[in-house]
């Protein structure tokens, strides 16, 4: 916790300092309130915002009995009120999970999800879901997903205003020219790392906590291994600012460099989930 708190404040810093690149100490003080209110948007509407985006709807216990079935134990054994369930339309198979808290949170699984894992691999992955929930980890990847594609808006803006001659005068600047053209470069990649190591560091807690919930890492790892397979013969044709949210990262190799990649090693994570069963 105490890493994602020093890693949000760095965002924090990445904005306000882009603000004063581009508006002085008022571009800066904008910048903070930028930042608070797209956190405030972000508290409220993260739920909705991806389940819009990753094109799910919710299924009521008629419509799909055994997945709420499996849910709702699967949150009774976590100690979580049990969240909404929603189904993707999506051949791909993958799942994510949303929402600001427990009580407002919603697990998401592909179509191609449910065909593809057999019984206790798919326990496996919603607990998986279910520990992202646990750990509210969800409102902090979504503040932190806003945040950088703020700053990346903030490095836009600033090209334009070099290319059309904006910005300060001499006397009120505080960098310049150089102060700029840095914030264009190292702001947005700064923002990205920062972004990808807050990822990075859930997925392999919620490992973890899904484990230990499901009660069989085994199970939770061989389910990583066949989505890893899956999701790189048929990439899914989503948002790469949503990708994070998936279980394993939706976006082909060609699309994303590893160094930039939202999850750790697919490897890595089954290392870790069978060393915990030993």
């Amino acid at each position: 916790m105490l890493k994602t708190a020093v890693l949000m404040a760095g965002l924090t810093a990445l904005l306000m300092l882009a603000g004063q690149a581009l508006g002085g100490h008022g571009g800066m003080m904008i910048a903070l309130m930028m930042a608070l209110g797209m956190n405030f948007f972000t508290y409220w509407f993260s739920d909705s915002i991806a389940l819009s985006m990753g094109g799910a709807r919710e299924v009521q216990t008629q419509e799909a009995p055994d997945l709420h079935r499996l849910v709702g134990g699967l949150a009774a054994r976590a100690g979580l009120p049990k969240p909404r369930v929603c189904i993707v339309e999506q051949q791909t198979p993958n799942a994510f999970a949303t929402g600001r808290d427990p009580e407002h949170a919603a697990v998401a699984v592909t179509t191609g999800l449910m065909r593809l894992l057999n019984q206790e691999e798919l326990a496996g992955v919603l607990a998986h879901e279910l520990g992202h929930i646990k750990n509210r980890d969800i409102l902090t990847s979504s503040i932190a997903a806003t945040m950088a594609g703020a700053i990346s808006s903030l490095a836009t803006m600033a090209q334009w205003s070099l290319i059309f001659g904006g910005g300060r005068s001499d006397e009120d600047s505080s960098g310049g020219l150089a102060g700029s053209l840095l914030m264009m470069l190292i702001a947005p990649l700064a923002a990205t790392l920062i972004q990808l190591a807050i990822s990075r560091g859930r997925e392999y807690q919620a490992d973890a906590t899904g484990a230990a919930i499901c009660g069989n890492p085994h199970s939770l790892a061989s389910a990583l291994q066949r989505l890893e397979s899956a999701n790189r013969q048929l990439p899914m044709d989503v948002n790469p600012a949503t990708a994070q949210m998936y279980i394993v990262n939706p976006l082909s190799a060609g699309q994303i460099a590893n160094l930039f990649s939202t999850h750790p090693p697919i490897q890595e994570r089954i290392r870790r989930l069978m060393s915990a069963s030993r």
